[in-house]
């Protein structure tokens, strides 16, 4: 203790706390390594066990289009996207699980048209058989038939999902595309003198891989075009979007004659191309198609 005139002032002692503070410093030191060796030892166990759950996964993804129908819109309420790794035969319910990070909601149909395709799930799943993919629905499904909106009853059978085969082999560390296209047109019935619409799912499973596709666009383009690809064995349609470009996905290999039809009101005759070739994994661009 010191005085400063008549007050006393009270002055640390320098070297205790000097080493206080050495002290402390070597313990934060000490701390810092170990949180970081912590840290290291945390992350490469998470690398090592990514690397064996990746070892036997395949990724899938799962996306859904539509084939055009007549309405303003038709919405379908998403709540899950099953697999089934064993069952084949329509009738079996047992080992159905989800898919996993499935983008569950509300999709407009009629927005998934002209090659637009809507990401349902993209999820890594075992290696081996898939069997069956399933889309299960909710009871908020409603369709717009001139500017008025309307419930589409949606039977419980429906909204357990309809079962599509794939019998697809996933090799590990692979991905595959499946494509859901909703033909709007086959789904939605009459409910007959009592009115309204009921909604029974047709849905044509694609694997992408065995498919290719036919683009292109059609001009003028201020009215609407509808392109249907036809052969013995597949019918498969889309429209034009604002711009007059189109994709016909999920097309499987063969000779197609493509007809585009413009709607009836614009005057124009449409156009037929013969001869027209897919194959697997490509897509036959048409080039720009003028209507007269």
């Amino acid at each position: 203790m010191k005085f400063n005139g008549q007050c006393p002032v009270l002055l640390p002692n320098t070297n205790y706390f000097n080493m206080k503070i050495i002290s402390r410093k070597l313990k934060l030191k000490r701390f810092t390594g170990l949180f970081f060796a912590a840290v290291a030892a945390t992350l490469l166990f998470s690398c090592s066990n990514d690397d064996d759950q990746n070892e036997d996964a395949a990724r899938v993804m799962v996306h859904l289009t539509d084939a055009p129908g007549d309405y303003d819109e038709v919405w379908v309420d998403v709540l899950d996207v099953m697999i089934n790794t064993a069952a084949t035969a329509e009738g079996e319910e047992e080992g159905w699980t989800s898919l996993g990070n499935v983008n569950a909601g509300k999709y407009d149909l009629l927005d998934l048209t002209g090659g637009v395709t809507a990401l349902l799930a993209d999820a890594e799943v075992p290696a081996g058989t898939l069997g069956q993919i399933r889309l299960v629905l909710g009871d908020d499904n409603t369709v717009v038939v001139n500017g008025e909106s309307q419930p589409l009853s949606t039977p419980s059978a429906q909204q357990s999902g309809l079962k599509l085969q794939v019998n697809q082999t996933l090799e590990a560390g692979e991905q595959y595309d499946f494509l859901m296209d909703f033909n709007v047109d086959q789904s939605i019935v009459s409910a007959g003198s009592g009115g309204g619409y009921i909604l029974k799912p047709v849905i044509r499973m694609i694997d992408m891989q065995n498919t290719g596709a036919i683009v292109g666009e059609v001009q003028p383009s201020n009215f609407q075009s509808l392109i249907t690809a036809t052969n013995a064995s597949n019918s498969i349609s889309a429209y034009a979007d604002a711009n007059g470009k189109f994709s016909l996905h999920g097309v499987p290999p063969g000779t197609y004659q493509v007809i585009i039809t413009p709607e009836e009101s614009s005057g124009i005759n449409g156009v037929t191309l013969n001869n027209i070739e897919v194959t697997a994994g490509g897509a036959n661009d048409l080039g720009v198609k003028f209507l007269d």
